[in-house]
């Protein structure tokens, strides 16, 4: 195992220590449960408060983007697992300010399951909470209600904070999100698993030379395996997939975000946009304010994913507002 870890059983609690203590300019502990993040920076006028989660595994997502108008809470489970109803309960008890809380997270089973008992238990004392489930990753199922969420994540929970810093009301602040959602295609390329600290073992074999394009974050199966090829050839097929989904037209406008999985050399990720940055402009169109890095990833796994978001001049306000997390920021 090529991992800097003590006791595996002990990562999550180890990782979490070190980030409050890293960011203390930003997060802390809430006060009675230390697997929920809440933000230091958190509006002092009572406004709708965001709340972000899943599993550990996938950082900086989640835990990373708490901070001044972005998330003012993440809920944080063990590696590839959701969190437990109650930290979901105890971070709407943490930050809610009388406007109520909107939850997102990808959609998998166990958030939705955990998330929605939190919401439950949050209504029978008096506090609403609404849900937006990510479903941007496009090869995951043909319903779009059932896809899971990958890197749209960060697309996702930005359009919602933007609007609650706004001060819209939880139901705007819900629209926005969906429509952000709705407009929000991702998909991805693995060229090795991940590695389980507990374990030591990746969490799925993967030969040398291999990949799979379609793949999900916690190795979700893809179209199939190959062996790899090129970067351009690899970012045509996802194009491809992405194109073909949202029926692009000349003179539309796009935001770009090409995400690496934690192993993918930052290299070959600029190498991976250039090759989008050609399609698009062959195609006639607009690109606006893309981004290239680690924003969701899967511990150590080689790969990346693309994912390209159809805009309007709301969704680029929202996308644009400023924020100031550790992980994500905008003047």
């Amino acid at each position: 195992m090529r991992r800097l870890v003590n006791d595996g059983y002990e990562a999550v609690e180890e990782m979490l220590a070190g980030y409050v203590a890293a960011q203390g300019k930003y997060v802390d502990f809430a006060e009675n449960d230390k697997r929920v993040i809440v933000s230091k920076q958190i509006s002092e006028e009572p406004r709708v408060r965001i709340i972000v989660g899943g599993g550990s595994g996938h950082e900086p997502l989640f835990l990373g983007y708490v901070g001044k108008d972005f998330a003012d809470a993440a809920v944080v489970g063990n590696i590839n697992t959701s969190p437990s109803p109650e930290p979901c309960y105890n971070a709407v008890k943490a930050v809610d300010s009388g406007k109520g809380c909107l939850y997102m997270y990808g959609n998998y089973a166990g958030d939705v399951m955990n998330f929605d008992m939190g919401a439950e238990m949050a209504a029978d004392d008096g506090i609403r909470v609404e849900t937006v489930l990510v479903t941007d990753d496009i090869y995951s199922a043909e319903k779009v209600e059932d896809r899971r969420g990958v890197a749209g994540d960060l697309i996702v929970f930005k359009a919602a904070a933007s609007a609650a810093a706004k001060g819209l009301d939880l139901d705007a602040v819900k629209q926005a999100a969906e429509k952000a959602n709705a407009n929000t295609y991702s998909m991805g390329v693995a060229l090795s698993s991940s590695t389980l600290p507990v374990t030591g073992k990746a969490i799925f074999e993967m030969h040398e030379g291999e990949m799979e394009v379609g793949m999900g974050i916690h190795g979700e199966p893809g179209i199939k395996r190959s062996s790899v090829e090129p970067a351009d050839k690899v970012v045509d097929q996802i194009m491809g997939f992405l194109l073909e989904e949202m029926k692009l037209k000349a003179d539309e406008e796009v935001h770009v975000l090409i995400n690496g999985l934690g192993g993918l050399p930052v290299m070959d990720q600029y190498i991976c946009y250039r090759r989008v940055d050609e399609i698009l402009k062959e195609k006639g169109v607009q690109i606006h304010h893309p981004l290239v890095g680690n924003y969701a990833t899967s511990m150590d796994m080689i790969g990346m994913s693309i994912t390209l978001v159809r805009l309007d001049d709301e969704l680029k306000e929202l996308l644009d507002t400023p924020c100031d997390t550790p992980y994500f920021k905008l003047d």
